[in-house]
């Protein structure tokens, strides 16, 4: 088994991407997302996240998954990223409950969740950090083949380069994703965002 992931900027990218990979055959156990929650835009259950409330129904239904492995989404909250929207593989470890039942407050770190799935350390520590300022991330696991297929159709949609992202953090004192780091705002994940566009340029 491999192991691939990775972030965009823009939720519907990513989104895209899910479906794309579902379209080609990738089983859906195979796949996951996790995505801020920025402004509780994604669901408007969003606000009993903290609560464990939230509806995987209906935050499917926004994010356009009516069907596969976003009709599971739901709601969680991780440690130094505040409120996201997941589902799959990886949001049950997060959660530490089964697929389809991500509510609540996550057990483990993000970090320690990608780290265990075969990321290496430093790459989950700028994906981590990139979900804290407002990104998504889209996560495979499987044989050769099938990874290797969806690491194209995973390109086609222009995920942040890790290695360009962890240059532009660490220009701006950035050492590793802290679980302590209070969560961005949707205006500092907006600024961030554009931020680190105009420094890849």
């Amino acid at each position: 088994m491999r192991t691939v992931t990775r972030l965009y900027d823009h939720h519907a990218d990513a989104v895209q991407v899910v479906n794309d990979l579902e379209a080609a055959g990738i089983p859906h156990s195979d796949i996951s997302i996790v995505a801020n929650n920025r402004g509780e835009r994604y669901s408007p259950d969003a606000a009993d996240a903290g609560s464990g409330a939230g509806t995987g129904a209906t935050a499917g239904g926004i994010l356009g998954g009516g069907v596969g492995l976003l009709a599971g989404i739901g709601l969680l909250a991780i440690p130094g990223v505040g409120p996201v929207v997941a589902a799959g593989w990886l949001a049950a470890t997060l959660a530490g409950a089964g697929v389809g039942a991500v509510a609540g407050a996550a057990t483990g770190g993000i970090v320690g969740s990608l780290t265990n799935a075969g990321v290496p350390e430093n790459e989950a520590n700028v994906y981590a950090e990139g979900v804290r300022r407002g990104g998504s991330l889209v996560t495979v696991r499987g044989a050769d083949g099938d990874v290797a297929r969806a690491e194209a159709i995973m390109a086609a949609r222009s995920p942040a380069d890790w290695g360009e992202r962890d240059r532009a953090y660490r220009a701006s004192g950035w050492a590793r994703f802290d679980p302590s780091a209070p969560a961005y705002t949707p205006t500092q994940a907006e600024v961030e965002r554009d931020r680190v566009r105009t420094n890849a340029l």
